[in-house]
């Protein structure tokens, strides 16, 4: 195993990657300003068992299949920028007279689900793990698969607590939306944000 102070690097430049603000704090915040921080949390944990598949598949080797095969990725990629879109047309399609607090309001099961799923379609996430993790390994300290385990474990470790903040400045920003007398504007945002990343899912290229 990689020594303690070796790890604590990678602690810290896992933690500082994750507080930049990126797609899935955009995401989560979606769910926030749509149903409430509850639902923002739960997507911030759906997220992680998301990033915790391609961990999976790091570890296994399979996520090297996306670096060659650019069929793969690029199916894999538009069916989680198709969810994404479909998912924030439910939300803008919204009636103008129901409201946040009356429309039916997504099973939290089901808000973990969605999160998870766009995590495991995002080819991005396993490439990341393929090009960043190895970098990080130490071949003379044991197996490289239980090495990618742990490093795989502390970035999903160090991702979910990034994003239940977002969860809850997201419930914050929409309470302040309720306060100037706008019930709407919350969940049109959080609805055109999920569309806007899809849209970058389908048009952003393999780096």
């Amino acid at each position: 195993m990689p020594n303690p102070s070796h790890l604590a690097l990678f602690a810290l430049a896992a933690l500082v990657m994750n507080a930049v603000p990126g797609p899935s704090n955009l995401y989560v915040l979606s769910r926030s300003l749509g149903q409430g921080p509850s639902a923002g949390l739960v997507s911030a944990v759906g997220l992680a068992l998301g990033n915790l598949f391609h961990v999976g598949l790091a570890v296994m080797g399979l996520a090297a299949l996306l670096r060659y095969a650019p069929g793969l990725y690029d199916a894999v990629r538009f069916l989680g920028a198709g969810y994404l879109v479909y998912l924030g047309l439910r939300m803008v399609r919204q009636g103008p007279a129901q409201t946040v607090t009356t429309a039916p309001r997504r099973p939290l099961a089901r808000l973990l689900f969605d999160a998870a799923l766009i995590e495991m379609l995002n080819p991005k996430t396993a490439l990341f793990f393929l090009a960043f993790l190895p970098q990080f390994v130490e071949p003379a300290r044991g197996p490289a698969a239980l090495q990618f385990l742990l490093l795989g474990l502390i970035v999903t470790a160090t991702a979910l607590p990034c994003d239940m903040l977002v969860a809850l400045a997201g419930a914050g920003l929409a309470r302040a939306f309720k306060g100037l007398g706008s019930r709407l504007w919350p969940r049109r945002l959080a609805g055109s944000t999920l569309i806007g990343l899809g849209i970058y899912a389908a048009l952003a290229r393999r780096s």
